[in-house]
Parts: C-alpha cells; structure tokens; sequence
C-alpha cells in the first residue's frame, strides 16, 4: 500500500522579511493554495551567521512548518538556500519523512539566468553571507559555465528596507554606492541578480544607478515560476497541497512587529502568531 502524506499548506521560510516578496509573487501566480509563511525574526539576520548556525535555525523551522501539516517548504532566503538546503535534503528528510519536499530559491533563479544573459556577463547583489557562499558562482559553473559572474555584498540594504528609508537620499547613495562597485568590477555586465529577497524593494534607487540596458532580474516570479513547473511535474506532491486560498503568518518575534513590517512588503495587515522554535 502507498504511503499518502495528510492534505495541507505549503510552507514558506525566512529569516526574516524579505521572503514576503517571494510569498507574494507565489501567491500572485498560485493564489488556489493554502500557505504558511514562518519568519524567523528573533534571530535575523542570517547573512553573518556561521553554516552550522544557520543550518540547525533552518532545520528547525523546517520541522516546525512539518509539525503544522506542510508537506512541502520553500526557503524563501538565499542565506538558507546557500548554508542549509543541500544537508536538509540529503541528511534530514530521509529520517524526518522522505515523502516531504524542502526546495530553495537559488537554482530557481540560477536556471533562466543562461537564458537573460546576452553578454554572458551576471552580476550578483547579494548579503555578505550569500556572497561569502558563493552559492550563486557554483551553481552557475554547473548550469552555465561560459558565464562570468561578480559578486558585491550589499550590507546595509536590508535594513534601509526595514527601516521603510527605500525611497530615501540615504537608500539611493548606498545602492549608487554598490552598483557603481560592481560594474567597476565588470562593466561587461548586462544582468544583474538581485540575490536578496529585500532587494525588490529598492528597484526604484536601484533602476537610476543602472544603465537602460541592463537587465534587472529579482527572484520572486520565478521562483513562482518554477514551483508552479514543479507542482505540475510532480502530481503526488500537487495534491498533497491543500486548495483554500488562504495564508497564515508566524513569527519568532513580537507579532506587532512583524505586522507593522509587513506592510512595507506586502502593502497589507496581516494577522499574525507568535511561535518558539527549538
């Protein structure tokens, strides 16, 4: 007889906000599903955090969003993508249940670069943790070896996000700062990766200090993209998901909190719960 997970949500991971912009364009695209979005705030950010650290947080939260009925969980965060994802699949889910899914958002967004590029030179805007991985300059050698990638992190961007200073003085001189560093390093460049789930938020500042001919690439449609193909490819999974239409919102933090950032992101109230996770 074939093992058959219980009917529920899909879950989505992040440190902290950013994954909003990917639980957005998901939902945009596969509004049908039921979701539960976990932030992990209380411990963000992930960025300058150690593999082991940020493994066992991901893992955790991973488990937790088992524990609520998800059979399948996306890590909305590059910095878990990069530093978790690969161990959770390998060493985890054969023991935890090797029916559920954990997918990440780096080879997503990997795989339609080859097809953006004219130039077949990338640059990547990224954290100091994502850039320090080099999770993207791998997984590129693997998919699309003829392709030059430079890579600039970009420290302070989150927090302009959060702080709701995107539209600021401040927020363009930092994003002139390090898109200016970055086409220093290589001004063959035609498409840049914003490798950060905040980042989407700054495309106004972001668009001045880029010339026209640039491609501007961020992650949310196609992430988006590439769960709806992998639903569609794998139909087991399709109908383990369960089909409301609705969102739920837990964070490690103070609830308050998250919904007042909430709102930069998804330009909504949200309700949302507070959760432990060990």
């Amino acid at each position: 007889m074939n093992y058959k997970l219980p009917p529920g949500p899909i879950g989505v991971f992040d440190s902290g906000y950013g994954g909003l912009t990917i639980l957005h364009a998901i939902r945009q695209l596969l509004p049908q599903y039921d979701y539960i979005y976990l932030g992990d705030n209380a411990r963000a950010p992930y960025g300058n955090r150690s593999f082991e650290v940020v493994y066992q947080f991901t893992r955790q939260a991973v488990n937790h969003l088992f524990q609520q009925g998800c059979p399948l969980v996306i890590l909305a965060c590059n910095t878990a993508s990069a530093k978790a994802l690969r161990t959770i699949q390998q060493h985890d889910l054969p023991l935890i249940d090797p029916h559920r899914r954990v997918l990440g958002i780096i080879r997503p967004t990997v795989e339609v670069l080859g097809s953006l590029t004219q130039s077949r030179h990338v640059g990547i805007l990224a954290t100091d943790g994502t850039v320090r991985s080099q999770s993207y300059d791998i997984e590129l050698s693997k998919l699309h070896p003829d392709i030059r990638v430079s890579s600039v992190a970009c420290p302070l961007w989150a927090a302009i996000v959060e702080a709701n200073e995107a539209q600021s003085p401040g927020a363009d001189y930092f994003v002139g700062k390090r898109i200016g560093q970055l086409m220093t390093l290589d001004p063959h460049i035609d498409t840049i990766l914003l490798a950060c789930t905040h980042y989407p938020l700054l495309l106004d500042a972001i668009h001045r200090h880029v010339p026209p001919s640039v491609h501007i690439v961020s992650q949310g449609q196609y992430v988006a993209n590439s769960l709806k193909d992998y639903l569609l490819r794998h139909p087991d999974m399709q109908s383990q998901c369960t089909q409301g239409g609705t969102c739920q919102y837990l964070t490690t933090e103070s609830p308050e909190k998250f919904s007042e950032c909430a709102t930069i992101f998804l330009q909504q109230q949200v309700d949302v719960k507070h959760i432990d996770l060990e």
